[in-house]
């Protein structure tokens, strides 16, 4: 449905994480994945993160949803933010499937947002990359350069700064793209009511990584293992520097153990930053269910937002989702189920031969991670 006109490898190595880029007409006859009205539903439910940001005369404020009533926004100066879009409209997460040049590990979420004309959330900066996408619409961005940027005064938990200088000023329509690296301010003002769909990459801060290793250590009884040394400061007050050193040693031996390591990434990094929306079959599925299904010519369909990783140098078979373990009897079932978001009967014959790895699958399908289409 969605192709992506970019040049691959020349953005990798020339913009990625360094440098803003513009394309225009990135993707052709691009369509909307929802409609505004749809998107202004989703904003209504409880279990949906949501929020309004509204712009009066200079000033910016914001409201988190749920949002049940737009009349009273008026026809102008306000936007519509619905977070996690991919995790609940399948062409979403077909969009987002077209930035997947770069790591799963990374991808956050692809928030879909409706904006009146004159409507943004203000002069900001973001502290992970992002891709804008315009739908339906047409939006001016503009973007600076990276420096000491004034946080600007009143904004509040808005975060936003002050007006700064353009690198970039480019009018979008839809099928635009613009590329913005951390660290960059930007402003997207609204000329025409507007569809524009954010995806985002982030990587997880040293606080994020610690409180992981943190809450696995706790779990499993590890980490145990304590300091000693073979000299001691004359002054009983002093921690000395080889002691410093020492304890700092004792901690970076801990995260360096692959043992320690790579399950503590597997379960953060395949952790969505959003509720994912399950969808378990009315009455659970057996293999003969699901074997017969398949021959129809059903499809299993990965649901959006779902990570499925490997680590390098894990077991052949050793799969994360959801932030919990799986050891898979077979290769053949752990690399269609990470590179495919949909599995036909052709690719999923292997596994179905085997026991171990065919009720694993069962359990994923049953726990709603994949559905049959």
């Amino acid at each position: 449905m969605y192709h992506l006109n970019l040049d691959i490898p020349g953005f990798v190595r020339h913009h990625w994480q360094k440098k803003p880029l513009f394309i225009k007409a990135a993707f052709a006859n691009f369509q909307d994945p929802l409609a505004p009205d749809e998107l202004a539903g989703l904003a209504t439910e409880e279990s949906v993160s949501s929020r309004l940001v509204i712009q009066r005369k200079g000033q910016w404020r914001s409201e988190s949803g749920p949002v049940t009533d737009f009349e009273r926004l008026g026809e102008s100066g306000w936007q519509l933010l619905v977070q996690a879009v991919n995790h609940l409209e399948p062409a979403a997460s077909e969009l987002a499937a077209c930035f997947r040049f770069l790591p799963d590990w990374r991808f956050d979420d692809l928030m879909a947002s409706f904006a009146a004309p004159g409507g943004g959330v203000g002069p900001h900066i973001d502290n992970y990359d992002v891709f804008i996408i315009q739908g339906q619409g047409l939006r001016r961005w503009q973007v600076g350069d990276k420096g000491d940027h004034k946080p600007r005064e009143g904004s509040g938990a808005l975060a936003l700064v002050e007006d700064f200088e353009p690198l970039l000023d480019v009018e979008m329509g839809p099928g635009d793209l613009l590329y913005i690296p951390p660290g960059y301010p930007h402003c997207g003002q609204t000329l025409t009511p507007s569809l524009s769909y954010s995806v985002g990459f982030r990587a997880p801060s040293q606080q994020e990584l610690l409180c992981q290793l943190a809450d696995q250590l706790q779990e499993t009884g590890t980490g145990q293992k304590r300091f000693i040394s073979d000299s001691e400061p004359e002054q009983a007050s002093l921690i000395s520097g080889d002691h410093q050193q020492g304890l700092a040693d004792l901690m970076i031996q801990l995260m360096a153990a692959p043992s320690t390591l790579r399950p503590m990434l597997g379960t953060l990094l395949s952790q969505s930053r959003f509720e994912l929306d399950p969808l378990p079959p009315e009455e659970p599925l057996d293999l003969p269910g699901l074997t017969a299904a398949l021959e129809q010519g059903k499809e299993l369909m990965r649901i959006g937002g779902l990570k499925v990783l490997q680590l390098e140098g894990d077991q052949p078979g050793s799969l994360y989702l959801d932030g919990h373990h799986w050891q898979l009897n077979t290769e053949a079932l752990a690399l269609p189920l990470r590179e495919r978001t949909r599995l036909d009967l052709g690719s999923l014959t292997p596994l179905l031969a085997d026991r171990a790895d065919s009720t694993s699958l069962l359990e994923f399908i049953n726990l709603g991670y994949w559905y049959l289409e």
